[in-house]
């Protein structure tokens, strides 16, 4: 009955999405209080027990590289495919296993001779490829003494590498940002191998083991003590024989795409969540929460007549540095990126000590992490609003690269979405605000194997999807407030139809 009722509303209102321009409202306000009241918690909390029990007949898990996780996958695309739409399984890498045939060398050639100690003064980067290179070092933006800052920013962005020569050995310092980062843009710039060293703060001088997930780079790479990164750097014209010599073996687990069958393929709305959970544990609330949730906002807005083409995503390989969503963009063409309008991301959205966070935009604290890149204020603005009519308040979180958002920002595209906490404490002031229990993580289970679907609050679960199915609704049919990105204002100049 209700599939038939949506083909009968669809049947009505294509028409009007057609001729009704964007600046004129209403229709996304109609279709998102109806998609609201379709979708329903009862029906994202089957889905969970269907990702439980996945985990139970898989030792436990649905990790990236487990039987486990392909059976998500392989749930979650036929779900989808049921719906009506047009899924995709995009294949990506991470490392199934990494170890050493040798121990690391770091050794300093020129102007003078010096060997360090490996496992001692520095460690392989896990899981580096393996290499064997000599060449003048370079620093990259150091904060060294006699005035250090309180933490360094060496490596964080491209401009760091603004004079960087090719063929030389990146030395960059720890902090700011994380380690992947710093990597991919020295390989960017065409360094030859990576020394990264620890800060020379209180508590971060000593090297030590570190599994960074990242590979791609193609080229050695080592953690160093705070006293050799800062030798090297004080050694003018410092040339290194730097060497690792480890097997490295990759796998494979895919990424689940799902296109709407309406709307306007140069403009795109993406609502994502990854997929898999960590080794320890099934990962009902991180992240079969924003899974369960977008699955079955999907599969009740199949048929809705948007205007805009609207394609959900569930990551692989989120855990383990976001490769997932991290090499979907990397697979994309500058015009592809560029169509890509928002990207709404969930991910924890059910935590028993909830809080309803949503990613801060505009930067409205000031604190932290800055804005998202424009239109990103407008998401926020979209969220708030559905709380507020529901008399919720709500808080804001950064964007501090721990989920699925940040190479969508990276790469300039507006993002947004509710979290609902993980290992942080909830403060006094949020448990008057939310309820809860002070004092005490939003997610006890957060990583472990206590994540299970007794580990879901759900209320926060059915407030969190109602707010899903509002902001993806209001996005499919309206894209006012978000500006138009490069390849989009193209396609609009060619075209007599409007992309707003």
């Amino acid at each position: 009955m209700r599939r038939t009722l949506i083909v009968l509303i669809a049947a009505l209102a294509l028409p009007l999405t057609m001729a009704v321009p964007a600046s004129a409202g209403g229709l996304d306000d109609v279709f998102a209080k109806l998609l609201v009241k379709q979708v329903k918690g009862a029906n994202a909390k089957k889905h969970l027990q269907a990702l439980q029990a996945i985990a139970n007949a898989n030792g436990g898990t649905r990790a990236a590289g487990t039987p486990g996780y392909n059976a998500s996958r392989d749930y979650v695309a036929g779900k989808l495919r049921k719906a009506g739409y047009k899924v995709t399984l995009q294949p990506i890498n991470f490392v199934e296993s990494w170890s050493e045939n040798s121990p690391p060398v770091l050794d300093l050639t020129a102007p003078t001779a010096k060997s360090y100690s490996p496992n001692n003064d520095f460690f392989t980067f896990q899981p580096s490829p393996s290499g064997d290179v000599t060449a003048q070092v370079q620093g990259v933006d150091l904060t060294l003494p006699p005035s250090p800052a309180p933490t360094s920013t060496s490596g964080c962005e491209a401009a760091d590498f603004t004079g960087f020569v090719a063929g030389r050995i990146a030395l960059i310092q720890r902090g700011t940002c994380p380690f992947v980062n710093k990597v991919q843009n020295a390989a960017a710039a065409g360094a030859v191998g990576i020394i990264v060293f620890n800060e020379g703060q209180p508590g971060r001088t000593d090297a030590f083991p570190l599994d960074i997930g990242e590979w791609r780079a193609g080229i050695p790479m080592v953690f160093a003590d705070f006293a050799v990164g800062n030798e090297l750097a004080a050694t003018a014209g410092a040339t290194v024989h730097l060497k690792v010599d480890a097997n490295l073996v990759l796998g494979t687990n895919d990424n689940v795409i799902a296109e709407s069958r309406f709307g306007d393929p140069r403009n795109v709305v993406m609502v994502g969540a990854h997929l898999d959970s960590v080794p320890e544990g099934p990962g009902i609330n991180d992240n079969g929460s924003g899974t369960a949730s977008i699955l079955e906002i999907a599969e009740e807005m199949a048929l809705y007549p948007v205007k805009n083409k609207v394609r959900f995503a569930f990551w692989a390989a989120e855990e383990i540095g976001l490769l997932g969503s991290d090499q979907y963009v990397a697979s994309l063409s500058e015009a592809q990126r560029d169509r890509i309008r928002v990207y709404l991301n969930f991910d924890m959205v059910a935590s028993p000590n909830y809080a309803y966070m949503l990613y801060d935009g505009d930067d409205s604290d000031g604190e932290g992490s800055p804005a998202g890149p424009p239109g990103s204020d407008r998401i926020e603005q979209i969220l708030t609003s559905f709380y507020g009519s529901r008399s919720l308040p709500t808080i804001g979180t950064d964007f501090d690269g721990r989920s699925d958002y940040g190479p969508f920002i990276a790469v300039g595209i507006p993002a947004g979405g509710i979290f609902t906490g993980a290992e942080g404490i909830k403060t006094a002031e949020e448990a008057a605000l939310f309820g809860g229990t002070a004092g005490v993580a939003y997610d006890v289970c957060y990583h472990q194997a206590c994540d299970t679907i007794a580990n879901i609050n759900d209320t926060a679960l059915d407030v969190d999807l109602d707010a899903i199915a509002d902001s993806t609704a209001r996005f499919a049919f309206s894209l006012r407030g978000i500006p138009q990105r490069v390849a989009a204002k193209t396609a609009a100049a060619l075209s007599p139809e409007s992309t707003s």
